[in-house]
């Protein structure tokens, strides 16, 4: 690949700023300070490393970033009232250009402001349906806090299937497991609007909090502090695209 195009493709501006960057001698790859915006480079996904500006950079062909969302941040671009999550990751990230196979970067699948936990974002567009799509059934677990101690019966309704005001259909639980009597630990294989508080409150309780802990086979660990991002490994893109073709 092109240097310019390689420098380019991972959000450092446009082709020209790049190349201009190029010219000034502000990037270097594997350490070495290149001036040909021509020049090839082999790019390897995960592998190749480069500086822009001093800033080191590891070039990946497609973006598959996992977030560790805070209180308090929308899932918009365009946010409203709160701060964008958008505005955790670093510069190239949120610049990185789209196109008719790549959407730019994107949250794939939205958390409420007052939702935490684990948030994928992508700028694989493929990616993206797949794990939003209802019809791949890719489980989603919530520790959700209560109002209320949990009685046995409101987890067999979740279980069973409750209505919403939005559709006739009931909606069910894929899992619902009692944690302590206020923690319940739920598992959807879709995501509708509010989809937890509101089947939560259709068996008469409420949610106080609520985090995501796993997508697929995905979990969150304790070594991603509240707020950070990294890049998923490419064995954790792998068994996240097999949950989705497992059930398709």
């Amino acid at each position: 690949m092109r240097l310019d195009q390689l420098i380019y493709s991972q959000g450092f501006g446009t082709r020209r700023h790049c190349a201009g960057l190029i010219v000034a001698g502000l990037v270097s790859v594997e350490d070495a300070v290149c001036l040909d915006p021509a020049a090839e480079v082999l790019a390897v996904s995960g592998q190749t490393t480069f500086s822009v500006q001093r800033q080191s950079w590891q070039f990946h062909e497609r973006a598959y970033v996992l977030v560790n969302k805070p209180a308090g941040y929308e899932c918009s671009q365009r946010p409203g009232a709160w701060p964008s999550v958008y505005s955790l990751l670093p510069g190239p990230l949120r610049q990185r250009p789209g196109g008719v196979k790549s959407p730019g970067v994107q949250a794939v699948g939205r958390l409420d402001q007052d939702t935490t936990g684990l948030l994928l974002l992508s700028d694989d567009g493929a990616f993206i349906h797949r794990m939003n799509s209802p019809r791949y059934h890719v489980p989603k677990v919530y520790e959700v806090t209560v109002r209320h101690p949990l009685a046995v019966s409101q987890i067999q309704r979740l279980l069973d299937g409750v209505v919403l005001d939005d559709d006739a259909r009931p909606v069910r639980a894929a899992a619902a497991q009692v944690v302590t009597s206020r923690h319940l630990q739920l598992t959807l294989t879709e995501g509708k609007y509010h989809q937890v508080k509101r089947m939560v409150a259709a068996v008469g309780n409420r949610v106080n909090a609520l985090h995501r802990s796993q997508v697929g086979p995905l979990v969150l660990g304790p070594d991603l502090a509240t707020g950070q991002w990294r890049w998923l490994t490419a064995a954790e893109v792998l068994a996240l695209h097999e949950v989705g073709r497992a059930h398709r």
